[in-house]
């Protein structure tokens, strides 16, 4: 955490709000906003766009929990959550939610910067894992399509798989297009005429 980030606090007793400010400042010059009213979170955080948020919850309720988290952007920022008690099923029901950091009796001004480090590495991490999951997913999607087209061409032309292959691969580079392209044209067309 060494550049310059925008960090919102949602706290809703003042005192702890200072101590949680205090320990962000020792950690550098960041910019701060504290939230202590739970009405209209998700707005106002989403006005601020902050690089990080931080919650301290003290004793949530699983709903509390859940809106918070929600409210925070998980998917969007990192989000480290302090909590005064443990519980297994607010544990998870934050980690569902998508908070990079759950830390239980852990707010001390000296923890607040590792805590921290640690919410936007693991916010980073998963971030990767989600996109390259998506990109797996799409790959699969028009692997799917193009083995569909191949046995459209296998079915209407009479020739073998490697011919279907060949034949799809070499239309796409005749019209510079992608394989993947070519080949959902293609059952949709046969979608079409069947």
């Amino acid at each position: 955490m060494t550049e310059r980030l925008t960090i919102v606090v949602v706290e809703e007793d003042a005192e702890r709000a200072l101590r949680i400010v205090d320990g962000l400042r020792e950690a550098g010059g960041h910019e701060i906003l504290v939230i202590s009213e739970p009405a209209g979170l998700a707005r106002r955080i989403a006005e601020r766009s902050p690089d990080i948020v931080l919650i301290d919850a003290g004793n949530p309720s699983r709903d509390v929990l859940e809106e918070l988290a929600l409210a925070s952007g998980p998917m969007e920022r990192p989000v480290a959550m302090f909590v005064d008690r443990s519980d297994e099923a607010l544990t998870r029901a934050a980690i569902e939610a998508g908070v990079s950091a759950y830390v239980v009796d852990g707010l001390r001004a000296d923890r607040i910067k590792p805590i921290l480090d640690a919410a936007v590495a693991r916010f980073h991490l998963f971030q990767r894992m989600r996109a390259e999951l998506a990109a797996t997913r799409a790959a699969l999607e028009e692997r799917k399509v193009i083995d569909r087209a191949k046995a459209i061409l296998m079915k209407a032309r009479g020739i073998g798989e490697e011919e279907a292959y060949a034949l799809l691969r070499k239309t796409a580079m005749d019209q510079g297009r992608r394989m993947a392209d070519i080949a959902q044209q293609l059952v949709m067309a046969a979608g079409l005429l069947t």
